[in-house]
């Protein structure tokens, strides 16, 4: 899936693939992580430097989470536990960053678990503490009773999928300014 976006008057374009994980070892995953989703997230854009600066905050639902699937929360996946000592909402942030994950689960009984995936520009001064989503995309898959796994493609997100995650990044991030996705604009 290819989505588009315009940022500081440049071009931009997130290519998504969401795929079953036959092989675990080849992404450094553990075998657990076999049959279910994999998503690479890949980001191209015109501006140069400091322009190309974006980070990817990913928020995750699934029925084996803190609030057992009624509702998102952070991505839990933090391999070097860094963002317990430096809190902020980015999974992974940098010069033109892409996103990766392949979750795994030891157990195969039923699951639903869906990610929300959203490209957010840096701010330029080191003094500001501000989310501006630029676009969004859903990923997920699903364990089904009889241990059968159906990977969900990649669907496009709204503004309104964005705003019904505020109340809970603000309260997360409270150091942090969360603005409103304006999609297709600048």
């Amino acid at each position: 899936m290819e989505i588009t976006f315009v940022h500081a008057g440049y071009k931009g374009r997130v290519l998504v693939s969401v795929e079953q994980t036959l092989t675990p070892s080849i992404l450094g995953a553990p075998d657990s992580a076999v049959d279910l989703a994999n998503c690479t997230a890949t980001v191209e854009f015109e501006g140069r430097g400091y322009l190309q600066l974006f980070g990817w905050v990913q928020l995750v639902r699934s029925t084996d989470n803190a609030f057992q699937g009624r509702s998102f929360e952070m991505d839990p996946f933090d391999p070097f536990e860094l963002y317990e000592r430096a809190p902020l909402p980015y999974c992974w942030y940098g010069v033109l960053p892409k996103l990766f994950d392949a979750p795994s689960r030891n157990e195969r009984v039923h699951l639903d678990w869906v990610a929300h995936s959203y490209l957010a520009a840096l701010p330029r001064r080191s003094d500001s503490r501000i989310v501006t989503p630029l676009l969004g995309f859903s990923w997920g898959f699903n364990v089904a009773d009889d241990r059968k796994v159906t990977v969900a493609a990649a669907s496009v997100l709204t503004a309104s999928d964005w705003e019904a995650h505020l109340p809970y990044l603000r309260e997360c991030y409270p150091k942090w300014s969360f603005m409103e996705m304006s999609v297709g604009a600048d």
